[in-house]
């Protein structure tokens, strides 16, 4: 069996696999698109691709029914012990809405009904992939350069090694992210908004970051939960989990979730050399 991982991407439709997919190739990586799901096994098999690139496959409902045998091809790829990765790309409901209606093109599954759907029906052919996936990235509020951004983060160096965490900030009158595998609310934290002098600023600045992290009991928070974390991290190892997101809400997710977001992804980074964790920023700017 080879040493190296396949990432097997699929998703929502209009979630951007695409975009992925093209990142993926700038970074290096040899991407095989639309493959039918019944040889995923022998091409995952190889490990990688010509000249010993690094293997991405893109299996989607273009498929039609080759897309059903999906779920069986990765159960062979569980007994055989074949290393791969399956990455999850989704968005909400208006978001996909939105961008099928600016494309002014159908989804795939809508046939003679409304693109809502067409959408439903996905979501339900994909309920059980998604539950199975090792990454999933919520592209809802991402443009192109931030999707493309984001797939550098994690898939820049090839495989991923140790574990990735991305450390999400965000608001929580937006909505919680749905790829967040740990959310942390910081709503308790006396809020910067109600300083006039602050209000215009975001947790990025000194002035805000001081102010929150200088709060009452919030450096013992952030050092505990830091802690908590790490403690977590051994056996998401174990459990062969190498992406991790930790979704960091405020009411609005420009100062309180901001600051913390940063502090946390600064300690992860310091007290554990298996953890590469990268801070981002959902919300800023929103308002």
């Amino acid at each position: 069996m080879s040493n190296h991982e396949t990432l097997i991407l699929t998703g929502m439709s209009g979630a951007g696999r695409s975009t992925v997919a093209h990142a993926l190739e700038d970074l290096g990586w040899y991407v095989v698109d639309n493959l039918p799901p019944a040889l995923l096994p022998a091409l995952v098999s190889k490990g990688t691709g010509p000249q010993g690139k690094e293997l991405a496959v893109v299996v989607d409902v273009r498929g039609g029914e080759f897309f059903d045998e999906l779920t069986h091809a990765l159960d062979e790829l569980k007994k055989s012990n074949s290393a791969y990765r399956l990455v999850f790309l989704d968005a909400t409901d208006q978001a996909l809405v939105q961008r099928f209606e600016s494309t002014r093109r159908p989804h795939p599954l809508q046939g003679k009904d409304r693109i809502v759907d067409g959408i439903a029906r996905e979501r339900e052919k994909l309920e059980e992939i998604r539950s199975q996936s090792d990454v999933a990235i919520d592209t809802s509020n991402l443009n192109v350069h931030q999707l493309e951004k984001r797939i550098g983060e994690i898939f820049g160096s090839g495989k991923l090694q140790g574990i990735r965490v991305n450390v999400l900030s965000f608001g929580y009158k937006y909505g919680i992210p749905v790829d967040s595998d740990l959310v942390l609310d910081c709503r308790f934290i006396p809020n910067p908004h109600w300083i006039p002098e602050l209000r215009p600023l975001t947790g990025l600045t000194p002035q805000v970051s001081d102010k929150v992290l200088g709060s009452e009991g919030v450096q013992e928070f952030v050092h505990d939960y830091v802690g908590l974390v790490n403690s977590m991290m051994s056996g998401y190892m174990r459990e062969g989990k190498k992406y991790v997101t930790i979704a960091v809400g405020c009411t609005g997710g420009k100062h309180r979730s901001v600051a913390i977001t940063e502090e946390i992804a600064r300690q992860l980074n310091a007290v554990n050399t298996e953890v590469s964790a990268h801070p981002t920023h959902r919300d800023v700017g929103r308002e």
